[in-house]
């Protein structure tokens, strides 16, 4: 029974990733390659390059609504000939019925992971270095001028308070790449502004984990604010840490990370402060693991609407598979943008649309496992 199910599951779930993989570039990018094509010059050798590069990013949100036509499709057609009733009246309930379903789509999940962690962000990033490679729009990875970075601590105030104060303020003019250029460092360690440095240029010594600053000056500072000593140099190694050098580094877009690369990547972006910008990644990086499990989720309400007696085609149950697509995105789309705002956690907007539908299913499934007995 089990090989059966998994049979009519199988076929109707390598058609819908045909379809939805050949929608889904067809909307999302043939038409903007054309363009560029048309009106940028692009090469119709890149072009194609970059329409295989962008296939992955389509085939990980085909993996959802595949699983979701399969299990509507098969399990309706078993419910249209009778053949539910035939196995239920052996004694098999609604939930043995569906565990082909089930396993099937733990193995779609796993694959969707793979894919949306591993396959498709590579394919992304290098789909836009060829892009703008051929256009001629490549830029350094790097951010070339004003370079801030503050470095808060937490102290104990006299009355036993704890606060977050500014302890370190990092500034360099200009980054080339290799080297920091018109540096001012302000260090407050001490509860005020107890030393001013102020350097020509800065580099990051790999070997010893410290930074190298060449000609420059040391201002020490008494409490009163009043200079106390000035040291002048050519060489002086400081141990501060390597953060401003992480700062400068132009992170890839969302779709172009992986999972590990997103979670650097939020360290940088705490490190600047934006919590708006720090809430986007944080509900992103949430989402690249509930992603997969909507193929799950889809498989049990799949089966939920068509295993129910019922008269429903192949349109019908295509229709059907449309609907709750449009549903389940454009309610992602609604609480991702909730846990941006900071309405909703970053973890509940990730995963509220897969938590509504799997308990949609699970009602779906008692009733329909009381209505057969």
């Amino acid at each position: 029974m089990d090989l059966y199910i998994l049979r009519e599951l199988i076929l109707p779930f390598l058609f819908g990733m045909g379809i939805f993989t050949s929608l889904g570039l067809s909307i999302g990018s043939v038409f903007e390659i054309v363009r560029k094509v048309t009106e940028s010059g692009l090469p119709l050798g890149i072009a194609g390059q970059i329409l295989i590069l962008k296939m992955p990013e389509f085939i990980v949100f085909a993996f959802p609504m595949s699983i979701l036509l399969a299990s509507l499709m098969a399990y309706t057609r078993l419910s249209n000939d009778s053949e539910i009733i035939a196995l239920q009246t052996i004694g098999i309930n609604t939930y043995r019925l569906i565990l082909p379903a089930i396993f099937f789509s733990i193995l779609i999940v796993a694959l969707t992971f793979f894919f949306n962690n591993f396959v498709a962000p590579a394919a992304n990033y290098q789909a836009t270095v060829t892009l703008e490679k051929a256009l001629d729009r490549a830029g350094p990875s790097f951010k070339e001028r004003n370079i801030l970075y503050p470095e808060y601590n937490k102290v104990t105030r006299a009355d036993g308070n704890k606060e977050i104060v500014l302890t370190r303020l990092f500034y360099a003019e200009e980054f080339d790449g290799e080297k920091m250029k018109n540096l001012t460092i302000l260090d407050r360690a001490q509860g005020g502004v107890s030393q001013i440095i102020i350097a020509d240029s800065a580099t990051w010594n790999i070997l010893e984990n410290i930074w190298d600053f060449y000609d420059g000056t040391i201002y020490l500072l008494g409490t009163d604010g009043s200079y106390q000593n000035i040291v002048y140099f050519q060489h002086q190694k400081l141990a501060l840490p390597s953060a401003p050098l992480d700062l400068t580094k132009k992170g890839r877009d969302y779709n172009e990370m992986n999972l590990v690369q997103a979670q650097e990547y939020l360290k940088i972006v705490k490190l600047r402060g934006k919590e708006k910008r720090i809430r986007k990644l944080k509900v992103r990086i949430q989402q690249k693991v509930s992603l997969p499990f909507a193929c799950l989720v889809f498989a049990l309400i799949g089966a939920a609407i068509g295993i129910k007696p019922q008269n429903a085609g192949r349109g019908m149950s295509f229709g059907i598979c449309i609907g709750l697509i449009f549903f389940y995105y454009l309610f992602s789309f609604i609480s991702g943008s909730m846990g941006v705002k900071g309405v909703l956690s970053p973890f509940l907007a990730a995963w509220l649309p897969n938590f509504i539908v799997l308990g949609a299913a699970g009602l779906m499934l008692t009733n329909t496992n009381k209505s057969y007995r």
